[in-house]
């Protein structure tokens, strides 16, 4: 959904771009380009002439404004980055051996929903493509028992406004089963059903109120029949009205009378609730009267129905494993031992199996324990990387997950275990990831991690990737800030990122800073409210740090970021314009006051617990101080800002004003802003140019050639 700041997209135009700067390059080719919407502001300051021609054509969705033409040069010499596809984990068949998967096939421009019928065994993988989609699933599900259809769910545009649809078989036509009114999401099946029923949560969208904008919306939960699709006249059997938007379904009990609900308040603060499936009526579990706040997340239920797996903070810093007995509330904490985040687990379904995914400084590692004992189970040596999905097989001793590593992007696997736990072979392989033929991926490493002190002594870390020894003297540093911020750096694929590290020598620091999941609820607290721009010294922490290394070099450092880290890379402009080279900003708040009043009503009360309520007259006059668009003077070094017109998260406005504001003001600003995209750019054309774009930024603005 498109906030009301969303401005209408210009026609596109043919314009010749300037001769030298951040505004074109040496070249009167003519090139496609927008009108501007922020303005034209003055000339922008000249920086190293680019490349020659011929330029490759932008994709027909994106506007750009003084971004540069891309040499075809450059596409061809970044060509073998761009070409890579792993295989996401969507379900296992309930029958049969076989996964249903998301991945982007060669010449897709999006992830596809498509069938692995046997494992790679070493070969390369040949998934069977289900579904021909414009658009990339976010999540699919095969019917219950038999598989005999599947209900999946996708946007349009990147618009989050999530639909759910069944299909079929492979080529058969989709299927819309939910009213496009409204933002759908898929929580589980009905168990013991002869026709399968789906639970579903769906909250409203601000398109349809009356001005644009919601106060105090709700979350419906209601039974969906995948063979008789909903509409606005039909809309399925309502289960509860539930207050607010934070509720989304953990688990439905064997005998599907209850669901353990989730209801989200803050990353720190979360209740779990139980509620009756006939007649919508719910009790609080957790946290029980008089014991403090913390989070609790509801994982599965126990086969018999009588415990229910909850992963929590209750017990200390990190998020734990434990075991609610229903009967009495009693509480069993199982994983104690581990001073780490639980971030996922699954349960054999016999119950003997626990599958837990622990987030240890950065790489998710998958463990296994045995539910009677306790005991953690030996799994043997696994693939290297980070554990990223996991899963049982509903009739098999078969669990499946997926490992993303430094040598490439999501691939798939599984264990096959035996009556005491232990694996019967090793991992097998279901999927090998699409990488272009002519990278070495060989020559790629995982992250070192590094720390640092802040501002008040606390230690921060980060992952710091470095160039190949062949790259001499001090390099240039890209420092490259997550989102969230309740989110975390964490060992994986660098992507078309390595391109930046390999070729070019560029060093590429991923800072965990104060506010970041995985080291604790106290560290995660730390930039709340009035608490914001510490997380910001932590940057300036990292820039003293930057300087003592003998090989990396203090003057030549761009800082980028998507979302909270396009915030992120927009503040440090402000503060440290002085200490860096330029700042990539993509989909990110320039405002505080603007993007909570315009980011989708269901998210809104969520942001206002970890940013502070704009409401508040007090709160209301710090977020305004401290947001970059009201110190947008102080950004004077290059900045290239990156937008999708259609997200709901950070409506495009937020670009748009800043991009303004520091044109205003003399900075060079490129702005790419795609007419098909929400939060981030998800089509591989976009991301391709964006890419491209991002190559000619760095080389510019740290001189390199």
């Amino acid at each position: 959904m498109i906030s009301m700041h969303r401005r209408s997209l210009l026609a596109l135009a043919t314009a010749t771009l300037a001769t030298r700067g951040l505004t074109g390059c040496a070249t009167a080719t003519p090139v496609p380009s927008t009108a501007a919407a922020a303005g034209p502001g003055p000339k922008a300051a000249p920086l190293p002439a680019a490349d020659a021609g011929p330029w490759v054509s932008p994709p027909a969705a994106l506007h750009l404004r003084h971004v540069p033409p891309v040499p075809q040069a450059v596409a061809d010499a970044v060509a073998r980055y761009t070409d890579f596809a792993g295989h996401a984990l969507f379900d296992w068949h309930p029958q049969r051996r076989e996964m249903l998967v998301s991945h982007r096939p060669t010449g897709a421009p999006v992830a596809q929903l498509m069938r692995l019928a046997t494992p790679a065994d070493g070969r390369p993988a040949t998934p069977e493509r289900l579904l021909d989609s414009a658009e990339p699933v976010a999540g699919a599900h095969y019917a219950p028992g038999d598989g005999r259809f599947i209900v999946f769910s996708r946007a349009q545009g990147g618009n989050e406004a999530y639909q759910l649809w069944r299909l079929d078989g492979a080529g058969s036509a989709p299927v819309l089963l939910t009213d496009p009114d409204l933002r759908h999401a898929f929580q589980d099946w009905l168990p013991g059903r002869a026709a399968p029923l789906a639970l579903v949560a769906s909250v409203p969208l601000d398109r349809t109120a009356q001005g644009g904008k919601r106060e105090n919306p709700s979350t419906r939960l209601w039974l969906l029949d995948p063979l008789q699709p909903a509409t606005a006249a039909a809309p399925g059997k309502t289960i509860a009205e539930l207050p607010g938007t934070g509720w989304f379904g953990g688990a439905i009990s064997p005998d599907g009378r209850q669901v353990a609900l989730t209801r989200y308040v803050s990353a720190t603060d979360s209740e779990l609730w139980l509620l009756d499936l006939a007649d919508g009526q719910r009790r609080q579990l957790l946290p029980q009267p008089g014991a403090p706040r913390a989070t609790h997340f509801a994982r599965r239920f126990s086969p018999d129905g009588r415990q229910l797996y909850v992963v929590s903070d209750r017990g200390g810093e990190f998020r734990e494993l434990w075991r609610l007995t229903l009967a009495d509330g009693a509480l069993q904490r199982l994983t104690g031992d581990t001073p780490w985040d639980v971030d996922e687990m699954d349960l054999s379904p016999d119950g003997r199996w626990l599958a837990l995914r622990i987030n240890v400084d950065g790489r998710d590692e998958l463990r296994l324990m045995d539910t009677a004992s306790g005991a953690w189970k030996p799994l043997g040596a696994l693939p290297g990387g980070s554990v990223v999905d996991l899963k049982f097989h509903a009739m098999r001793p078969e669990l499946a997950f997926a490992v993303n590593g430094a040598q490439g992007p999501s691939q798939l696997w599984s264990l096959t275990l035996g009556g005491d736990g232990a694996p019967t072979a090793a991992p097998q392989a279901w999927s090998r990831a699409r990488l272009h033929p002519a990278l070495d991926v060989a020559a790629f490493s995982e992250p070192q991690i590094v720390r640092w002190k802040s501002f008040d002594g606390r230690a921060i870390s980060g992952l710091l990737h470095r160039p190949p020894a062949r790259f001499g003297g001090r390099r240039p540093v890209l420092i490259s800030i997550h989102g969230g911020p309740e989110s975390q750096a964490k060992v994986g694929f660098a992507g078309r990122n390595n391109h930046f590290v390999q070729d070019l020598g560029i060093a590429i620091l991923q800072p965990n800073v104060r506010g970041s999941t995985g080291y604790g609820k106290t560290f995660l607290s730390l930039d709340n409210g009035m608490l914001r721009e510490d997380s910001v010294k932590d940057i300036g922490a990292l820039l003293d740090w930057i300087a003592t290394q003998p090989d990396l070099d203090p003057r030549r450092v761009v800082v980028a970021g998507g979302s909270y880290g396009g915030y992120m890379s927009l503040a440090v402009a402000t503060h440290y314009a002085d200490r860096i080279a330029g700042a990539i900003d993509v989909v990110g708040i320039s405002h505080f006051v603007t993007f909570l009043e315009s980011t989708e009503s269901y998210r809104r009360d969520l942001r206002r617990v970890e940013y502070g309520d704009e409401r508040d007259p007090a709160m209301r006059a710090f977020l305004h101080r401290i947001s970059p668009l009201t110190n947008a003077q102080r950004i004077t070094k290059p900045l290239f800002v990156v937008q999708g017109a259609n997200d709901p998260r950070v409506p495009v406005g937020e670009a748009e004003q800043i991009v303004a504001k520091a044109e205003a003001n003399g900075t060079p600003v490129w702005y790419m802003r795609a007419a098909n995209e929400g939060h981030g750019f998800a089509r591989k054309e976009n991301a391709d140019y964006q890419f491209y774009s991002t190559v000619q930024f760095l080389r510019r603005v740290l001189s390199l050639t």
